[in-house]
């Protein structure tokens, strides 16, 4: 059958009766008689040589060829009023899927996002967290936002935030830290990323200790144990500007270290769109680089 062959309006009947078990509540929906709908599903009914529902008294009841026809006439029609739903005004909205890592995603993007969505009302946003591991084309994802050293294959990376690490502590233990050495006395909460206590250490001239605390795999969850008083963690106080400003927590040393930046990236396989253009020219305004507090 082809395209130009569909009954969409014998369909769209039985999706209607089919969802009510009604032909009088779809006709209603529809704003046509009972018997019209009534005529258009016995129509679509003919021409599948089956029967899709059997007349009860009490209503309808969907035959097994029915119930196996709604799910795919349903999603059709899903589908149709979301592409729909995308012109707006004589303007097409733009659907832009972004995934994020997960700590940058809540700490850094969402304060900002309503500039975004007021300077681009007809892009439609979608974000997907991820814990740093993404695949772009498999995930069917327009952008992604990753931390490392922007050498990854097959994709454009811009850097779009620089993030570096220094220890972050309460002040109660920050009490007990006179000098970095006295580092090795404390736990020292840790990233599954293992160079970078080691970085940090050499960036103070000093050997890194033996390194025994427990390892996360999300900085988020790795700085509120420290805000809680698990020990040490080595994370970037850009992103963390609240707990610092609230004096949660504080910075005992003033020496940072550098072992990888927040990055856009897209596939070099695919043109960029008007919304990942959108995207990419926020993502690199002075307004999205400025932080939301600066540490005491």
């Amino acid at each position: 059958m082809s395209r130009a062959q569909l009954p969409l309006n014998a369909l769209r009947a039985f999706e209607a009766s089919a969802r009510h078990l009604s032909f009088t509540r779809a006709a209603a929906e529809l704003y046509v008689t009972q018997a019209a709908v009534s005529h258009q599903v016995k129509a679509l009914e003919a021409r599948l040589g089956v029967s899709l529902f059997r007349r009860l008294a009490r209503g309808l009841v969907l035959t097994d060829e029915g119930q196996a026809l709604l799910p795919a006439v349903g999603d059709s029609f899903d589908r149709i009023g979301r592409a729909l739903q995308r012109f707006q005004s004589g303007a097409v909205r733009e659907v832009l899927s972004v995934g994020v890592v997960g700590t940058f995603a809540v700490r850094w993007l969402l304060p900002r996002l309503a500039a975004f969505q007021e300077a681009h009302p007809l892009i439609e946003l979608r974000l997907l967290t991820h814990n740093n591991k993404v695949d772009l084309a498999a995930e069917g994802l327009d952008l992604a936002i990753r931390f490392g050293d922007g050498a990854w294959h097959g994709v454009r990376a811009e850097q779009i935030l620089t993030a570096p690490l220094t220890p972050l502590c309460t002040p109660r233990l920050a009490a007990r830290l006179e000098s970095p050495q006295d580092l090795a006395s404390l736990p020292l909460l840790r990233s599954y990323r293992s160079q970078e206590w080691p970085a940090w250490f050499a960036a103070v001239g000093l050997e890194a200790p033996r390194l025994s605390g427990p390892v996360f795999d999300s900085l988020s969850l790795m700085i509120q144990a420290a805000a809680m008083g698990a020990g040490v963690a080595l994370g970037p106080p850009s992103l963390f500007g609240r707990e610092l400003h609230a004096r949660e927590l504080v910075q005992p040393f003033p020496v940072t270290v550098e072992v990888g930046s927040y990055w856009l990236t897209s596939l070099t396989s695919r043109p960029l769109t008007p919304a990942m253009e959108a995207f990419r020219a926020w993502c690199q305004a002075p307004a999205f680089q400025q932080a939301a507090y600066e540490p005491a």
